[in-house]
């Protein structure tokens, strides 16, 4: 998983969508099998800083000033930094539900197709691994299964073998991306008027509910920032713990990847949530996705994508895992 705020990860989703790739980040370009028994890692201190819960306060028009939004983002971006490196204490389940629906000439979202892909997933060496173990709800033949076990063995291996100066460099590589996102997720208070609707009990936890609207005229100072102006939505963000919970967003024109002609059309939407699990880290709960996107002239995408995320155990100790709102799980 990125570390992320909320735009982050749900363009990585669609961009992976449109592209044939792993639907989540969680999942790595080469599916593998956990090992029999956890990987050990050393100890990471988490300590967070106590801070003090911030206080939206909107202006006579209802728009919360971009400095409050600013400051709140900076605190989700930390929490989410704090919840990447917690994650790797976690095996869970992942399960992927594709509806390929009809385009024209059949019903509105009516499917004509529906499969799903099961994986569990773990962190071998600091790398999030998934190994695939059903498909459409069936656990696979023996031939598959072995395949899977043979992917992860080359993940230990190189891993294992990996030297000093491989490992500074890959570290180097992913604290440069870490930052590429920090700066991108301060980026969107200024890309965004943000207005405050209120609060909202999501699983017995008080939280603010933004909307949010492109500001007419921005310039994006990034890159990755130009297609901020291709969307509107809400957020849900913890008021005790900065941390956003909930993200509804639709893309509102045409958002272009890639030399390939990649495009996502307008009215994609997607729906994002996450949960607390252990009362220490926020985690993915569920995804929903409507995608409308084609790649060139060859291939278009007319889909609803459900992922689900379940049975996060803690695999260094014995820890039960209790989820806010559910039954605790053993």
């Amino acid at each position: 998983m990125r570390s992320c705020v909320s735009l982050i990860f749900a363009i990585d989703l669609l961009a992976g969508c449109v592209f044939g790739q792993a639907s989540t980040s969680t999942r790595t370009a080469t599916q593998a099998t956990p090992v029999s028994r956890p990987i050990e890692a050393k100890a990471i201190d988490l300590k967070a800083p106590d801070l003090k819960p911030i206080d939206l306060k909107p202006d006579a028009t209802g728009v919360v000033p971009p400095e409050q939004i600013r400051d709140l983002l900076r605190r989700a971006e930390e929490k989410d930094l704090e919840n990447e490196k917690r994650l790797r204490d976690y095996t869970y389940i992942e399960r992927e539900e594709l509806h390929k629906l009809n385009g024209r000439g059949g019903e509105p979202g009516e499917a004509k197709k529906i499969e799903s892909r099961t994986w569990e997933i773990l962190d071998i060496y600091g790398e999030p691994v998934a190994r695939l173990t059903a498909k459409d709800d069936k656990t696979l033949p023996a031939g598959e299964a072995k395949k899977e076990d043979d992917k992860i063995q080359k993940i230990i291996d190189k891993r294992k073998n990996e030297s000093e100066n491989d490992r500074r460099k890959r570290l180097e590589k992913e604290e440069k991306g870490r930052e590429e996102d920090r700066k991108f997720v301060l980026e969107i208070a200024d890309a965004f008027n943000f207005r405050l609707l209120g609060s909202e009990a999501l699983n017995g936890r008080d939280a603010w509910v933004l909307e949010g609207e492109p500001r007419p005229g921005y310039e994006p100072k990034s890159r990755d920032a130009r297609m901020l102006s291709k969307f509107k939505g809400r957020i849900w963000i913890d008021k005790t713990d900065a941390q956003w919970v909930k993200l509804d967003i639709t893309a509102i024109d045409t958002i272009s990847f890639g030399l390939v002609l990649a495009r996502i059309h307008k009215g994609t939407h997607i729906l994002f949530e996450q949960i607390r699990v252990n009362d220490e880290v926020w985690l993915p709960k569920q995804v929903e996705i409507h995608l409308d996107a084609r790649v060139a002239l060859f291939k278009a995408y007319d889909e609803d994508i459900n992922l689900i995320f379940r049975d996060y155990r803690k695999f260094r100790t014995d820890t039960k895992v209790t989820v806010v709102g559910e039954e605790n799980r053993e």
